[in-house]
């Protein structure tokens, strides 16, 4: 998972994530991450309208956004 973290940093990617909250509950979650350190991350959550830290090994799933061409050819 922490590979997958890296790439979408390294390439100033949006993401979706799958995420474990600490009370148990499976969130989905769309961020940014700004700087991995350790065990942990931060990231702009666009969910929350905030800047949160991640902890990478409750990281479920990572899922890059792909953004779509709009127009009429």
């Amino acid at each position: 998972m922490r590979e997958a973290l890296i790439k979408a940093m390294q390439r100033h990617q949006i993401v979706n994530i799958m995420y474990l909250a600490q009370s148990g509950i499976i969130t989905k979650r769309r961020v940014k991450i700004t700087k991995i350190t350790g065990d942990s991350f931060t990231a702009f959550c666009f969910t929350r309208s905030a800047k949160r830290t991640f902890r990478i090994q409750n990281v479920l799933a990572v899922l890059p956004i792909l953004q779509r061409e709009s127009g009429v050819i």
